[in-house]
């Protein structure tokens, strides 16, 4: 099976122009070495406008960072608010403990330690050197050979220092923007953390700086040899979709279901 990057299948958004520091907040986020891809290039994206769109459309990420010299990676909620991501965890969970790491704690060498922590961008203290992914899977795409088979897809990487977070204002907004990521209003209508589940809940930021979006659409991309051969060639979308709400069982059955809930 073709890896859905592979060069000349489908289609792809254009590569943005690099954005300058003193252009308005709705340029472009600027290309690094670790965000333009060694290969597709041509479907790699620094729009902010598409990045938003794709990390708003979701709220599951892959949380990826170095535990004792492996990787991990975590599949867990987040939430945006402007240009931070948030996640959360408990105060005891090994990448909320290493982003809130004192300095000098075990530390080896200048601003890393063997766990990779590191200062956070913020200059506030140690962070958590991190790599957060978001996919969207929109098709299957069937061709006649089993190579050139594929996936429509729209995906963002960030790459950055995630710090924890202290302040109480923000630890409630946080908190409060991944409850409405997975269900817009839904922080509204139930009760706010109290302060011992505030005490038990740990949350990450992570800036949106170094981020990079990719994309591809269309059809299969068979060998010319291969257009005659009997085989269906083609592409099955996928749609995500939402069943009837089943309430507890110990719901007061006043309760109705509420309208941003119905209208999912």
């Amino acid at each position: 099976m073709t890896p859905p990057d592979t060069p000349g299948s489908g289609t792809s958004v254009p590569l943005t122009p690099t954005a300058e520091p003193e252009q308005s907040a709705r340029a472009g986020y600027r290309p690094t070495a670790r965000t333009v891809p060694t290969r597709a290039r041509q479907r790699a994206s620094y729009d902010r406008e598409l990045v938003h769109r794709i990390l708003d459309e979701a709220y599951v990420c892959h949380l990826g960072f170095v535990r004792d010299g492996a990787p991990v990676v975590l599949p867990t909620l987040y939430g945006r608010v402007g240009e931070r991501l948030y996640v959360h965890g408990s105060t005891g969970s090994r990448p909320l403990r290493m982003a809130g790491r004192k300095e000098g704690g075990a530390a080896e060498g200048a601003g890393a330690s063997a766990t990779g922590d590191t200062e956070a961008a913020d200059g506030t203290g140690p962070g958590l050197p991190v790599c957060l992914t978001v996919t969207h899977v929109d098709a299957l795409v069937l061709a006649r050979s089993a190579f050139h088979h594929s996936l429509n897809y729209r995906s963002v990487v960030v790459h950055g220092v995630a710090r924890q977070v202290a302040d109480p204002r923000e630890r409630r907004t946080a908190l409060d923007a991944i409850v409405d990521q997975a269900v817009p209003g839904r922080s509204r209508d139930s009760r706010p953390a109290d302060a011992r589940e505030l005490a038990a809940t740990a949350v990450l930021a992570l800036d949106l700086d170094e981020v990079s979006a990719k994309v591809r659409t269309g059809g299969p991309n068979d060998e010319p040899a291969d257009l005659t051969l009997p085989y269906w060639a083609g592409v099955v979308p996928l749609t995500r979709g939402y069943g009837s709400p089943v309430p507890a069982e110990d719901l007061d059955r006043a309760v109705a279901v509420p309208d941003y809930l119905a209208s999912l």
